[in-house]
């Protein structure tokens, strides 16, 4: 699998937070997080294993077609709960309600129909609420061990198996990382 390109001014805008075992706060434990924007004005990201039990279908039946497997909302993050963000892989800037974020990855504007957008979408996930960072509060997290930083893979904002992308990503990992994908949630069992 080809890593997508992450931005070259050395954010770390495209590339996957993976919340390291010590990391207590509930909202990230065990949490991958793609990172759509980061620089001098903080960061900003969601979460991509955390599938809730909401159908689209119930919420945006008119995109439920357009969704990857578990078409369910995803919880994005703690952030602004009632804020959506749709991600999506096919679009272009011929595509209406579209915005480019990364290598072939945007969001769309589900406040569109479907049919209005103009492009084929292949892939499409639904998430609410987001992770968001002050200046300078993830690079403190970073510095602290709270997270692994690594390449993002296409595949992994639309994985199949949520419930199994942290294990995922650190086992495709090197070294001394790939070993946390072992680690189990009570260390004390350990």
């Amino acid at each position: 699998m080809i890593p997508l390109v992450v931005a070259p001014d050395g954010s770390q805008r495209g590339r996957l937070l993976i919340a390291t075992p010590p990391l207590v706060d509930p909202n990230f434990d065990r949490t991958v997080v793609l990172l759509l924007e980061h620089g001098d004005g903080g960061a900003l990201g969601i979460v991509l294993n955390r599938p809730s039990d909401t159908s689209l279908a119930e919420v945006l039946p008119e995109w439920h077609d357009h969704a990857s497997a578990p078409a369910v909302i995803f919880v994005g993050g703690p952030v602004t709960p009632e804020a959506v963000i749709a991600l999506a892989r096919g679009g272009d800037e011929q595509t209406l309600g579209w915005v480019h974020v990364l290598g072939d990855l945007g969001t769309v504007d589900v406040g569109r129909d479907p049919l209005d957008i103009g492009g084929a979408l292949e892939s499409l996930r639904i998430f609410v609420g987001y992770a968001g960072w002050a200046p300078g509060q993830l690079e403190k997290e970073l510095e602290e061990g709270a997270w692994f930083v690594v390449d993002m893979h296409a595949e992994d904002a639309f994985a199949s198996a949520p419930d199994r992308l942290w294990q995922d990503v650190l086992r495709r990992q090197r070294g001394r990382v790939a070993m946390f994908a072992h680690c189990p949630h009570d260390a004390s069992v350990n």
